[in-house]
């Protein structure tokens, strides 16, 4: 149940299934007034400043479903400080706190957005430039497309289709299927 006195986070890409901070519940949050798009490339987490990848971050417009994890507030601080941590390796996102709306009652929570005007803001680079994007890249956390894989399934799992997630996930698996034949991108 949604208590407001608690710290709430929103995760609506890798933070759904590898949060990496005790939370008390995770239910699912919609946010409105931003939507997810891979708009910020990574030259860390999943790619090189040699070999950007792309990893999601929320930009203006539109709505973005994710989950709302309910934080004790004795832990505010240190999860606080961990997701700066994590989150703001080159300071391409802006921390935020912003209303969702969850099952039991809207509550603000702490969250990051892509900042336009950083150098590593990509903007909308559509499906295609995307995927072949996310299909070559890889950084310390792994392939970039592994990123977009798991936010998929995360999203299914809570019973979500996100109508630009989904066909791009189609593009990337058919851009490994080409590669896989011998082909390429």
């Amino acid at each position: 149940m949604a208590k407001r006195d608690d710290f709430w986070v929103f995760g609506y890409g890798s933070l759904m299934w590898q949060p990496g901070f005790p939370y008390i519940e995770a239910v699912p949050a919609l946010l409105r007034g931003y939507h997810r798009w891979f708009c910020v490339y990574s030259h860390h987490y999943r790619g090189t400043p040699e070999q950007p990848g792309l990893v999601l971050g929320l930009a203006p417009g539109g709505s973005c479903r994710g989950l709302a994890f309910r934080v004790s507030r004795a832990e505010e601080v240190a999860v606080r400080d961990y997701l700066d941590e994590r989150e703001l390796v080159t300071y391409a996102y802006l921390p935020r706190t912003l209303r969702v709306e969850t099952p039991a009652a809207a509550v603000e929570a702490y969250t990051f957005v892509a900042d336009p005007a950083h150098r590593q803001y990509a903007g909308d680079l559509g499906i295609e430039r995307s995927a072949e994007i996310i299909m070559e890249a890889r950084g310390v956390a792994g392939l970039n497309r592994d990123y977009l894989i798991n936010t998929v399934r995360r999203l299914e799992k809570e019973g979500y289709v996100d109508a630009r997630l989904h066909p791009l996930l189609k593009r990337v698996e058919h851009l490994t299927g080409i590669i896989e034949a011998g082909g390429g991108i």
